[in-house]
């Protein structure tokens, strides 16, 4: 075994201080291209949730838009409701002269138009809210989720469906 009298004499010295340079030179370069990497990820993140975010604003707009159209058709269906009325208490009082069987048919018609255009304006307005999110939902789905989210949200989606029914 040989001994060297000062320790930066000795080869096992210098194979070490290249050995740390070399990797001291080589994690500054991974260190480099992995942060790279990781910022390069999270600007992309950052976008999506930016795109994201827009699009549910959009979505709640669209919804807010269709929620106006049901109060506005609600409060059309409300007006044409209370006319009809109006036009069944006149025709039931030009009625009155005649006889009771007449009034009380003119009625029952009156009655059941008021009753099918209420349901008409009802059901139209839930086609045309219901392809408003649906609309929406399939946009903001199509650029948001990949296909483990996706699943995940229709196994959601179907089991909450019928509450969504009963609420609309």
């Amino acid at each position: 075994m040989h001994s060297y009298e000062h320790f930066w004499l000795d080869p096992k010295f210098w194979v070490a201080v290249s050995f740390v340079l070399f990797f001291v030179l080589l994690g500054k370069k991974i260190w480099g291209v992995l942060t790279g990497a990781l910022d390069g990820k999270a600007d992309r993140i950052r976008r999506q949730l930016a795109e994201a975010a827009d699009l549910r604003a959009q979505a709640e707009q669209m919804l807010h838009a269709a929620e106006a159209e049901r109060t506005a058709a609600a409060k059309e269906a409300e007006e044409l409701l209370a006319r009809a009325r109006e036009e069944a208490n006149r025709l039931a009082a030009a009625a009155a002269a005649e006889a009771e069987a007449a009034a009380k048919r003119r009625e029952r018609m009156a009655m059941d138009r008021i009753a099918a255009a209420e349901a008409s304006a009802i059901t139209d307005v839930r086609h045309a809210a219901a392809e408003v999110a649906g609309a929406a939902a399939r946009t903001v789905l199509a650029d948001t989720l990949d296909a483990s989210a996706d699943a995940t949200l229709i196994d959601r989606s179907v089991a909450d469906l019928s509450k969504a029914l009963r609420a609309a």
